[in-house]
């Protein structure tokens, strides 16, 4: 069994919450068989490159909006993952949709953590806010979070982890997206993260090196 710790990265869009929570799991002990050594951005000035910079947390922005094409900026996220020899890729509010030409290269190799309890509002367009509109909209007594595995279907990865967060009667999409990270994402995404990089560590040579 390999002992050296998973190497991660985080790919993210925005503030960072769910990074900070993987930060934070990894300072407590939640996460021990892997280890977050890159956050890469396709947007700059996101805000959890900040939360990245604090941490001592090497980071890469790679805007999508300067490649010509998917493929070209899929390419230059895969030979930066490749230079820093990442291992597990953990989408923490990544805003693309990656092609099959990418998530067929990491097999059981990125995660994602999605608001709801798939396959109740997920895939193509539900992300964010829109998420729990259509959580209320629909009338659902419970809702939560869901940590999958990618692959070249939205939200469609074999499930790691889920946990049900109750909706209450004076719920709007704001505090019901707040109580769903707080109460359910911000938990499951680093444990699935140490469950995933404890399996990569355990099978050793067969995932020694991660293709791309």
């Amino acid at each position: 069994m390999n002992t050296a710790p998973t190497k991660i990265a985080v790919l993210v869009s925005g503030g960072g919450t769910n990074l900070q929570a993987l930060i934070d799991a990894e300072k407590k002990g939640i996460i021990t068989s892997g280890k977050i050594e890159l956050v890469i951005s396709n947007k700059p000035g996101a805000y959890a490159l900040t939360r990245a910079e604090n941490a001592g947390i090497r980071t890469a922005v790679i805007n999508n909006k300067e490649y010509a094409t998917r493929e070209a900026f899929e390419a230059e996220v895969k030979s930066v993952l490749k230079e820093n020899g990442i291992e597990l890729i953990i989408l923490a509010g990544f805003m693309c949709i990656l092609t099959e030409s990418f998530t067929s290269c990491y097999p059981k190799r990125i995660i994602n953590v999605h608001p709801s309890l798939i396959p109740s509002f997920c895939g193509e367009g539900f992300y964010g806010l829109k998420v729990h509109e259509a959580a209320l909209s629909y009338g659902v007594k419970v809702t939560g979070a869901t940590v999958h595995f990618v692959n070249e279907i939205p939200d469609g990865g074999q499930i790691i982890l889920q946990r049900a967060v109750y909706i209450e009667p004076q719920d709007t999409p704001e505090i019901l997206q707040k109580r769903v990270m707080q109460e359910a994402e911000w938990n499951i995404l680093p444990e699935a993260a140490e469950l995933v990089s404890k399996e990569i560590k355990e099978k050793g040579e067969e995932y020694e090196h991660i293709q791309g």
